[in-house]
């Protein structure tokens, strides 16, 4: 064998393996759907995801329409802390980042809204949408939409 042909095949490695990272992550097995706005349901939902984790599960969440602010630096003194859990969603959100947990707003959340990914809570990303199709595809993952 060349040496060229071992640097094109070894090239052609390398791009397939950066073409979708996103599928490789964390190798979900629940993935969390969240678009409410509403604080107990956005709590409901993290502390569901929370004890999914605690007990084996390897969650990810996705953030869409009024629960993307939930990631946006600036909305998160609007989130409102909660007796029970004695936390607001938002610093859910922050837990669950600071726990190893991949969390994205979805792909159309900062389009249509006046921020940018820089405002956006440090390990917070934007989510592709192959990757986000794959996962919902999996039948290993589990859904969960609130």
């Amino acid at each position: 064998m060349t040496t060229s042909f071992l640097r094109g095949c070894l090239a052609g490695l390398l791009a397939m393996a950066f073409s979708v990272p996103a599928l490789a992550q964390n190798d979900p097995d629940m993935l969390t759907l969240l678009t409410s706005d509403e604080d107990e349901t956005q709590a409901m939902a993290l502390i569901l995801t929370m004890q999914a984790q605690q007990n084996g599960a390897t969650p990810q969440v996705l953030l869409c329409d009024g629960a993307g602010d939930l990631a946006v630096t600036s909305e998160m003194d609007a989130s409102e802390t909660l007796r029970g859990p004695d936390a607001s969603p938002a610093q859910m959100i922050q837990r669950l980042v600071n726990n190893g947990v991949t969390v994205d707003v979805c792909a159309i959340y900062l389009p249509n809204r006046a921020f940018t990914e820089s405002d956006l809570v440090d390990g917070v990303a934007v989510a592709e949408p192959p990757a986000i199709g794959a996962l919902v595809a999996d039948p290993a993952v589990r859904l969960f939409s609130f």
